[in-house]
């Protein structure tokens, strides 16, 4: 059976729009935030807003469709690799910085119960998981929730969580309105009771402790966050409040089978631009590329394009697959950590050459280039690193449990 892999008319316009604003309004502010490290991208607001009104049409269109059923669905899991791909393409770190699109945001759609999809559906959420005393091992939440139920004096009765912790490395924890916190209701059950709260910035008890320096993604803040008896109430958290040994910490986890797709994808938008340069210094120094000749026939640079092409072509392809196993309900854990590891590995390994490939200019502030090889090394670290993406595929793979495989 033949296999189509050209993208279904309805995602067209998906991959046009924000092609266009990655063009547009992301490229041209590139370098001014990447200067401007902490200063908000204002010209982002009236993105939002179409953002968000293109968001609402898609799914009116995709309800109204008529007739059966398909098989087979592409719906809000490819519409997001493709969006962050295109928006990547520009710029990664202002793509993070979009409001409403915050990675906590896909955790919410992740986890969340209708009732709190609806609550929920017009929140900037950041997520925080990593604390100052661990990094990958997400089992290792110390934060804590507490339940706290009882009646006040009026006679209200009131059932919440009482939340307190650090995080680190929170995106967009600055700006966003809400966070995504993942904490643990009972110390001594283990992983089992790390559970995610939605919890507004405004909470009393809730506050940003700093923000960081970092080495790329200059216009995305990244932020400490810490929590001190922040109240919450128990309908914020996402999920069954039960704890399942069986389950582990599954449904928390599931937030990464959708958010590693999308990680990819930026990596392999950013890799595009890259490569687009690679191109054009191949192209200024009078070598053609002939996909019809051998590589090993052709100039080394020539050879060293077409070698990086294919690396990224398979990362797409990777991420493609992972989120439309998502879409379909398909359990897509080991295809999302391949999707990332393949695609974090590869964007670095791209821009790195392409900075070497263009010499002074590419070490130089003169074009992107430089950026973009700082940019690219987060990819291969948050929402998981490279080492974490091996990890999970090799157990998975091998049928062998975290414990047998570390």
């Amino acid at each position: 059976m033949a296999i189509n892999l050209e993208l279904p008319e309805k995602l067209n316009s998906t991959v046009e729009r924000t092609h266009l604003a990655a063009e547009h309004i992301f490229r041209p502010i590139s370098r001014k935030y990447d200067k401007a490290e902490h200063e908000y991208p204002k010209e982002l607001d009236d993105l939002a807003k179409l953002a968000k009104q293109a968001a609402s049409a898609e799914k009116k269109s995709d309800g109204d469709a008529t007739g059966p059923k398909p098989d087979t669905v592409n719906g809000a899991n490819m519409r997001a690799v493709l969006s962050a791909r295109e928006m990547s393409w520009g710029d990664v770190g202002l793509m993070l910085s979009i409001p409403g699109r915050g990675l906590g945001n896909a955790a919410i759609a992740a986890v969340a119960n209708e009732e709190q999809l609806e609550r929920f559906g017009d929140v900037w959420a950041a997520m925080a998981i990593t604390e100052p005393s661990f990094g990958s091992d997400s089992a290792a939440v110390s934060t804590t929730a507490t339940r706290d139920r009882g009646e006040r004096s009026d006679g209200e009765s009131y059932d919440d969580y009482l939340i307190n912790g650090e995080k680190i490395f929170v995106t967009a924890g600055s700006r966003a309105d809400h966070v995504v916190v993942w904490a643990t209701i009972d110390k001594t059950a283990g992983r089992a009771a790390i559970k995610s709260f939605v919890v507004p910035m405004s909470t009393d008890g809730v506050t940003v402790a700093r923000l960081e320096h970092k080495l790329g993604i200059k216009s995305s803040d990244t932020a400490v966050v810490r929590f001190e008896n922040a109240r919450v109430p128990a309908e914020n958290l996402l999920g069954s409040p039960e704890i399942d040994t069986k389950k582990a910490f599954g449904g928390v986890m599931q937030t990464f089978d959708n958010t590693r797709p999308v990680v990819a994808a930026m990596a392999v938008g950013l890799a595009q631009a890259a490569l687009e340069s690679y191109a054009k210094i191949l192209e200024d120094a009078g070598h053609d590329i002939d996909y019809d000749r051998p590589a090993a026939a052709q100039h080394a640079a020539v050879a060293e394009y077409i070698r990086l092409e294919s690396d990224l072509e398979a990362a797409w392809l990777l991420t493609l697959r992972a989120a439309w196993m998502s879409d379909n309900k398909d359990a897509n854990s080991v295809e999302a950590s391949m999707s990332k590891a393949k695609a974090g590995r590869m964007v670095n390994d791209l821009t790195n050459k392409v900075v070497e490939i263009a010499a002074t200019a590419g070490y130089s502030e003169r074009d992107l280039v430089e950026k973009w090889a700082r940019d690219a090394k987060i990819l291969d670290i948050f929402e998981g690193t490279q080492q974490i993406q091996q990890l999970v595929i090799a157990r998975r793979i091998l049928g062998l449990s975290s414990g047998q495989l570390k």
